[in-house]
């Protein structure tokens, strides 16, 4: 009997996203490999350097529709349009992390891992669509990302800090260290800072509150800005640098430069890592020393974690007044008690009383920064440091915020209060011919006559 023969195989559906290329399935990223890999072959890197900014992208713009229509005419408009973005971007941004660094109202970009990112939006962490095909691929993004600021990034030195063009910090800790691929998290800063108008817009603060932080920029008060992380401790800083005297000499301090003075006169520090020979690294600390002989009217160190603490205090109190810094702690009495922490760490052998006096003649005003539940960040108290009384450091609260309740997004909601505490600084705010309302620290809410 005569084999019955068998049904012809059914073909199977291409998988979604999938193209065919001489005959073979091929998905998107394949594809944008291929098609980014003869982009490179094709680059005459001659007459491209010749070409600079849009010129250079309109060009090789050019290129990639070409082999896109080459390798795969079966595109719709809107594939054609991503891929050719998509391998831009490869090209000269960084990949899959420019869909999110263009996007708006991102905050922070968090990276487990080539296929684990999230992303803070309006407050709250979500997954994001977006990954990356492998950990080579996360790798080589983070390299170019780092090598354009002078650091590197490898087996002998797993952890590094630096900055986007847009002024964005980052973070990076890769394998061995990071078990999952390397782990990366972006806290972003548009290319635009915040102003006044929008911190007042948002409530992080009162028009009351403002005129005492103007007038305590402009007495030349020290200031140090406490916080959490993602507080808005950067964001503030920015902000009250508005106030600063256009003739005053700002010299800024920082690990990764982030800071976006609104000022003329700005001259820009950055500390440097050792190289792979464990030598040339340059500290916080021997930046303020050498800052000391720039003649600066104000020094700012982005942020106190270390042995520059002291030498910070030191140069509030030898005529660099008017200075600033952030460090991280949830209250003002906290914020003192980690300066001491952070100077006793870096070797200064000094009794606690003495350290304090030095930080109590130092420092004028803390501001507290916080962020809430739900997101919202306020400043949570503008505190008055008076000086020492026996061992203690004494200070009082001007303004604080009071927390109400939360709503039913899960916010936190309160208000502002004037204590009626009149401070002790304002002979100061007199003799810089600053003149506040003499109903201003009256016991209040603020907003309320």
């Amino acid at each position: 009997m005569a084999p019955i023969p068998s049904a012809a195989p059914r073909p199977v559906p291409p998988r979604a996203g999938s193209r065919n290329i001489n005959g073979g399935e091929v998905d998107f990223e394949t594809l944008k490999t291929i098609i980014h890999s003869k982009l490179v072959e094709k680059l005459d890197l001659s007459r491209l350097g010749d070409l600079e900014g849009e010129t250079l992208r309109r060009e090789i713009r050019l290129v990639v529709e070409h082999l896109c229509d080459t390798e795969n005419s079966l595109l719709n408009r809107s594939e054609r349009e991503r891929l050719i973005e998509e391998v831009l971007d490869e090209t000269f941004g960084y990949g899959p992390l420019e869909i999110l660094l263009k996007e708006p109202g991102v905050a922070d970009i968090m990276i487990n891992g080539p296929k684990n990112v999230f992303i803070e939006k309006h407050g709250r962490i979500i997954r994001s669509d977006v990954t990356f095909r492998d950990n080579a691929h996360l790798l080589q993004i983070l390299d170019r990302i780092v090598s354009r600021v002078g650091r590197r990034v490898d087996e002998t030195t797993p952890m590094v800090d630096a900055r986007l063009p847009d002024g964005s910090r980052l973070n990076a800790i890769i394998p061995p260290l990071a078990l999952d691929g390397p782990s990366i998290t972006i806290r972003k800063f548009g290319s635009k800072p915040l102003g006044l108008e929008d911190l007042l817009k948002f409530g992080a603060f009162t028009p009351e509150m403002v005129m005492l932080l103007e007038g305590a920029i402009k007495a030349r008060l020290n200031i140090i800005i406490s916080g959490g992380t993602g507080s808005g401790k950067t964001t503030l800083l920015n902000t009250l640098s508005s106030f600063v005297q256009s003739d005053h000499r700002v010299i800024t301090i920082e690990d990764a430069a982030e800071l976006q003075l609104q000022q003329e006169h700005v001259l820009r520090l950055e500390t440097r890592p050792a190289n792979i020979e464990g030598k040339g690294r340059v500290t916080a600390t021997d930046l303020v020393r050498n800052a000391l002989r720039m003649r600066p009217d104000r020094i700012i160190i982005g942020e106190c974690r270390g042995p520059e603490t002291m030498d910070m205090l030191q140069a509030m109190n030898t005529g660099h007044e008017g200075s600033m810094t952030t460090v991280h702690a949830n209250n003002p009495r906290d914020a003192v008690a980690r300066i001491e922490t952070m100077i006793t760490m870096g070797g200064v052998e000094m009794p606690l009383k003495a350290l304090r006096h030095q930080f109590s003649s130092a420092v004028n005003l803390i501001i507290q920064a916080s962020r809430l539940q739900g997101g919202p960040r306020k400043i949570t108290y503008i505190t008055e440091v008076m000086g020492m009384e026996g061992d203690t450091v004494i200070m009082q609260d001007i303004f604080v915020f009071v927390k109400d309740g939360v709503d039913e997004t899960g916010r936190c909601f309160g208000h502002f209060e004037a204590t009626g505490v009149r401070p002790a600084f304002l002979d100061r705010f007199q003799q810089a011919g600053i003149r506040l309302p003499s109903t201003l620290f009256q016991q209040r809410v603020l907003g309320r006559p």
